[in-house]
């Protein structure tokens, strides 16, 4: 057992989900009616379509399935990945508690003329997610967060099709985020830009420091 903890120790990184969880919720009790409303020209032009619920939950699956494999796999790819996440919903956490934001794109179900499974699971969405907090995507910025992880992984480098895969479920799941009506595109937008920052603090310094030591290598093999 004691093998087994100190083998596994940098868990203790997972500790954040509690912050995070009483942070979320603290701000989706106080952020209600007041908030900013999201909306760009784009969205207007993005129809409601049920049939993105499915990749919209395998976000769950996704992450968790990321986190855990380069957790029990890999411990420089579990920091990265972690740091990554983490620190980016973070952002977004201190966001939506500076400028308090939402959107009023769902439509009314009960005019969509079509009932079938995929609506009844959106209506359970609507009801227990509210639309606030959205800008940027949470959704669609760990989605990239753990593609990247998976195509940046050393021991994932030869698995073309999962990668692939990773890709796929990553633009799927963005895209539900705009198609069920939970974001604007304008919240994907955001949390692609911060992605992209994230990037280049999280694996940008990463592979600094990596070429800073083989420089550091060369130089002494000269001597």
């Amino acid at each position: 057992m004691k093998d087994l903890i100190q083998k596994y120790k940098h868990g203790w990184i997972l500790s954040y989900f509690f912050i995070y969880i009483a942070w979320f919720f603290l701000l989706e009790k106080k952020v209600t009616t007041n908030y900013a409303p999201v909306h760009i020209w784009l969205d207007d032009y993005i129809p409601f379509n049920e049939w993105f619920v499915i990749p919209y939950y395998l976000w769950f699956l996704f992450i968790f399935a990321t986190v855990a494999y380069f957790f029990l796999t890999s411990k420089e790819d579990f920091y990265k990945v972690t740091a990554f996440l983490f620190i980016g919903m973070t952002v977004c956490l201190i966001i939506y508690t500076i400028w308090p934001n939402g959107q009023n794109l769902r439509p009314d179900l009960s005019t969509i003329g079509r009932d079938n499974i995929f609506i009844r699971i959106v209506k359970a969405l609507y009801a227990t997610d509210t639309s606030t907090n959205v800008c940027p995507s949470i959704h669609v910025f760990n989605s990239i967060g753990a593609n990247i992880a998976i195509h940046r992984s050393e021991k994932l480098k030869n698995y073309k099709l999962l990668r692939i895969g990773a890709t796929i479920l990553t633009v799927l799941i963005s895209l539900s985020t705009m198609f069920l009506k939970q974001h604007s595109a304008f919240d994907a937008i955001t949390a692609i830009a911060l992605s992209i920052v994230m990037y280049y603090f999280v694996y940008g310094w990463s592979d600094s420091k990596q070429a800073a030591k083989a420089k550091e290598k060369k130089v002494y093999a000269q001597y």
